[in-house]
Formats: structure tokens, C-alpha cells, sequence
């Protein structure tokens, strides 16, 4: 078969032809299937074109012109069906056009009207090799009817289509449009199944599991993690936006789950690989739900690097910063924005309190005897964390037993049931009931299997907290993001008199000062002592 733009010029004829004295044997052919898969799939264009240029040798009309679509004939507007009508305009009356049926000109009665009457006035007389048309169509009441067939046979497709997808969605399959990370293959037997299409699966994987673990801590964080890598796709205006990150943060189907709201179809697994487990979306949810992040901000990494994870002892308000002109330079500063706080409009040079929080991470190095004795007694949990799997799955599955059960009860209500209020209020509990029922399923799939042997986790853990303070001073701007996040639960307080309030530490630091033989010292609830906070052994 030639290429589009062979059959093109092979379809027209010469200009000279086309002006020549015009009279009824000439004629234009219009084709038009319903979507471009069937252009490229199949070959219902060329098919239509055969049998109407079959009828027009029959009748001894000269073809000028092909002319196509590939849109859904409800519509009138499509750019193949316009062409045709102004290249009728530009001729005098008694050009054919030839069409292979008549629900090819259209799937609607006020469309095949709204299409035959543009014709008339453009000087055209529609034929059909299968039909034969009345110069007013509203004469014909064969036409009328044959019209509101292909209209309602239209319906009836678009219904019976919606319904298979649906059934093939609460069955577990994903038929609609795929989001990024994955792509269709056809498997003989069951259809269109999705799998990963890389490198973008990974690209995302990566994306999902840093925002659930707090490594990205905003969707615009997130939006520009996916626009580092060259691989992933962006907008037309060459950028991955925000709603885009949303959407991908909020997609179940990353999860290995289905779910399609707009049908009615709840939350059930999927026949397709999972990005992420079912857990590590639901720490997504309740961190987009949690109001407490650390914003990255431009001039944080380079220039201030506590900016967003410190805030005013006084008010509990971010401290911001600045860079201060004095008469010979510029001076770095923190200082508290809230109006109305005792601290309001009082700098805090940067050194100072950068200072003291570098002295603060030097109290957070165990000693070497203290992470012996921590791998003895990490090993026994480790253990003992294996030992109690069997118990786990145990009481994981009775609770999706129960679970089941209740959403058995729950929709033989839903049946019985006749106030419209109390159907509304059932169906949220059964929705509710699924997705928990999810993530039991997902936990019990996962339980007693760990990531890594045992060595392998406490070396990677420990590099970290044996030294963070190095980690801090590497110079690295990730360095000192990953220090902020894990080694404190929350934002420190400064007083700008005293210095830091004693801070809260995450709970991997909290774990190992509890082995200690003496415990840790706490510091004064008004200032931070660098001698008390220090483990010993």
C-alpha cells in the first residue's frame, strides 16, 4: 500500500481536470471510520473507498477527490467533512458525493440532517452504491428512520462498551487510559494487560517511595525530582507540572490496585505489577493529608541551611533568613516574622546559630562500645521479629476474615434497604471496609519477608547515626537535607537568648540512648547544654 501522501496525490485528479467544464459526471467520495485505531489497525477507510469507486466506474464518474475521518459521526465537526464542503463551494452544482453507507455521513439524526442540507447548498448530491437518496431528505421516510437507527445502534455500542469495561475493572483489569509508567501487551486469553515501561516505572517507583519516606516532602518537590531525569515525559510547554506529581501521588494503580470511582467500581487488587506495596500508599495518603513538611526553598541549600526546620522558641513560627546589607557587606541572618512575637524583628546571625546546632550533632555519636552492644541486642529483635511472622499472618488473616464478613452484612442492608440516606451511609462504610481490607492483604503478603538479612540493614542504618554530624559538615546540600529529616521527629526550637530547646529526636536516636547503662542526660527545659545530652555506656 503507498504511503498517506502517495494515495493522497494518486487520489486527486490534475487541476486542469478539475476546472474543466463542470457536469454530472463528476464526484468527490467521503469515507470515515470512528476512531485512529481503526485507521491504523484495520482498513475500513480503504475498504468504503473501493466499493464507492466501484459504484462510481459503474455510473462513469470522473473521482476528483477523497476525502476522510476519523471521528465519531455524532459530530459534525470534523476537518475531512469541512474540506469536502468548501472543495463542493468552489464548483458549480452536480458533483456526486459518494458515500459507503449511510451511517458513514453520520450516527445522529440532527447530525445527518445538519450534514445534508451543508451538501445541498454546496452545490453536491449525496449516492450511495447501497441506497438511493431523495432530493429532500424529511420526503424519505426510509432515510428518517434509517438515520435514528445508526443513532441508536451509536448509543448502544457507546453502552455495551462501557459496561465490558466496567465488568473487566471489578474483575481486576485495567482497561482505561494508562497512566505514566506503564504500558498495554496483548496476552492471548485475557486481552490487554498492563506491565511497566521503563525507564519511567522506575522513574516514578523512585518518586513514590522518596515522598513516603520524607526524602521529598512537597508534590512541587516531587514535580521537579520527575523533571531532573530527561527520560520522563513533560508538557508541551517543556515542564512537569504539579498536577501531574498529584496525580501520580494519589493513583492507587501504582499500588497494584484498581479502582474507578466514576463507575462504582471500589478498590479491589489488580492483575498488573505493582510500583509500590499497598502500605507505602497509604504513608503517602497521610502525609499529603499532614500539614507539617519542610518546604525546599531555592536559597535554603546554599545559603541557609536550618531555614524551614527551625522554628521561634517563643511563637513556634518558621524562622526565615536573610542576607542583610551592612556599610562594608552583606550579613547573613535568621529572625522570626510573626507579628506581635517578643522576638519579632531580632536578627540571629547565621553562624551563631548554625554553630550551636553543629554542636548539637556532635552529641549524637554513640560510642563504639555502646553499637556493639546495640548489634547484640538489634540481632535478638531481629529474631524475634521473625519468630512472631507466624503469629502475625495469624491475626492478619482473621482480620480480612472479619472484614469480609462485615461488608457481606453491609451490603445484604445495602439490598433491604429503602431510605436513600441510609444506602449512602452503608456504601461509605463498604468502601471504607475495602480499603482497609486492602491494606491487610498487602501487609499479610509482605509480613515476615524483610527487605535485606540483618548485617545488611544495621551497616546501612548505622553509617548514618554512628556520625550525622559528618554527614552535615560533607558540604553536600542533600547531606544536610537527609540530617534535618531523620534525625530529628520534628522542627527544633532556638530561643534567640538561650539557644536550642532540648529536641526531639526520631526514634532510631531515642532507641539507642535507652541501652545505655546510665541513661541520657536531659537538658534544661529553657536551654541546651552541650555537656548533659551524650550517650554512655
Amino acid at each position: 500500500m503507498p504511503p498517506p501522501v502517495q494515495r493522497r496525490r494518486w487520489r486527486e485528479t490534475s487541476e486542469k481536470e478539475q476546472t474543466m467544464s463542470h457536469s454530472d459526471h463528476f464526484a468527490v467520495i467521503y469515507c470515515r471510520v470512528s476512531s485512529k485505531k481503526q485507521t491504523e489497525d484495520g482498513n475500513g477507510l480503504d475498504s468504503q473507498e473501493t466499493t464507492c469507486r466501484e459504484y462510481a466506474e459503474r455510473k462513469g464518474y470522473r473521482v476528483l477527490r477523497v476525502f476522510s475521518d476519523d471521528l465519531s459521526g455524532k459530530t459534525e465537526q470534523r476537518d475531512g467533512l469541512k474540506e469536502m464542503v468548501a472543495f463542493l463551494k468552489k464548483r458549480r452544482s452536480g458533483t456526486k458525493v459518494i458515500i459507503d453507507d449511510l451511517n458513514r455521513l453520520a450516527r445522529s439524526v440532527r447530525t445527518h440532517f445538519a450534514i445534508r442540507d451543508a451538501i445541498g447548498k454546496a452545490g453536491g448530491k449525496l449516492e450511495s452504491p447501497k441506497r438511493i437518496f431523495a432530493d429532500d431528505p424529511e420526503e424519505d421516510i426510509l432515510e428518517v428512520i434509517e438515520a435514528a437507527f445508526a443513532g441508536e445502534h451509536r448509543r448502544k455500542n457507546a453502552e455495551q462498551t462501557l459496561t465490558r469495561m466496567r465488568a473487566r475493572c471489578l474483575n481486576g483489569y485495567w482497561c482505561l487510559a494508562l497512566p505514566l509508567g506503564y504500558k498495554y501487551y496483548k496476552v492471548k486469553g485475557q486481552g490487554a494487560l498492563i506491565q511497566r515501561d521503563e525507564p519511567k516505572a522506575t522513574i516514578i517507583q523512585n518518586a513514590l517511595e522518596s515522598f513516603a519516606c520524607g526524602q521529598l516532602q512537597t508534590q512541587a518537590e516531587v514535580a521537579r525530582f520527575l523533571q531532573s531525569h530527561p527520560d520522563f515525559p513533560r508538557t508541551r510547554h517543556g515542564r512537569v507540572t504539579d498536577d501531574q506529581a498529584h496525580n501520580i501521588l494519589t493513583n492507587p494503580l501504582y499500588a497494584g490496585y484498581v479502582h474507578v470511582p466514576r463507575w462504582d467500581v471500589s478498590l479491589r487488587p489488580g492483575h498488573h505489577p505493582a510500583l509500590i506495596d499497598y502500605e507505602t500508599f497509604r504513608k503517602i495518603e497521610r502525609r499529603l493529608a499532614s500539614k507539617d513538611k519542610i518546604p525546599e526553598r531555592s536559597n535554603r541549600d546554599t545559603d541557609f541551611a536550618l531555614r524551614g526546620a527551625v522554628v521561634c522558641g517563643h511563637c513556634g513560627t518558621r524562622l526565615t533568613s536573610c542576607w542583610a546589607k551592612g556599610s562594608h557587606a552583606r550579613y547573613p541572618y535568621y529572625h522570626c516574622r510573626e507579628k506581635g512575637c517578643v522576638a519579632y524583628g531580632r536578627s540571629i546571625p547565621r553562624d551563631r546559630i548554625e554553630g550551636e546546632f553543629e554542636a548539637l550533632l556532635k552529641t549524637l555519636q554513640p560510642s563504639r562500645d555502646l553499637f556493639a552492644m546495640t548489634h547484640k541486642a538489634f540481632r535478638i529483635l531481629w529474631q524475634e521479629q521473625i519468630d512472631n511472622a507466624c503469629e502475625r499472618k495469624r491475626h492478619l488473616k482473621g482480620e480480612v476474615k472479619r472484614i469480609e464478613q462485615e461488608i457481606d452484612q453491609l451490603v445484604s442492608r445495602v439490598v433491604g434497604a429503602s431510605s436513600e440516606t441510609l444506602i449512602q451511609a452503608y456504601e461509605r462504610r463498604i468502601q471504607e471496609l475495602e480499603q482497609s481490607k486492602a491494606e491487610h492483604t498487602d501487609m499479610l503478603a509482605n509480613c515476615g519477608r524483610p527487605a535485606m538479612d540483618f548485617d545488611t540493614a544495621f551497616r546501612t542504618a548505622m553509617a548514618f547515626f554512628s556520625n550525622p554530624y559528618k554527614l552535615w559538615v560533607s558540604g553536600l546540600a542533600d547531606h544536610k537535607k537527609l540530617v534535618l529529616k531523620l534525625a530529628f521527629s520534628r522542627p527544633l526550637e532556638y530561643v534567640r537568648e538561650s539557644g536550642f530547646r532540648t529536641p526531639l529526636t526520631s526514634s532510631p536516636f531515642t532507641i539507642l540512648s535507652g541501652f545505655s547503662g546510665e541513661g541520657r542526660g536531659m537538658a534544661h527545659p529553657e536551654r541546651f547544654e552541650r555537656p548533659t545530652l551524650r550517650f554512655v555506656v
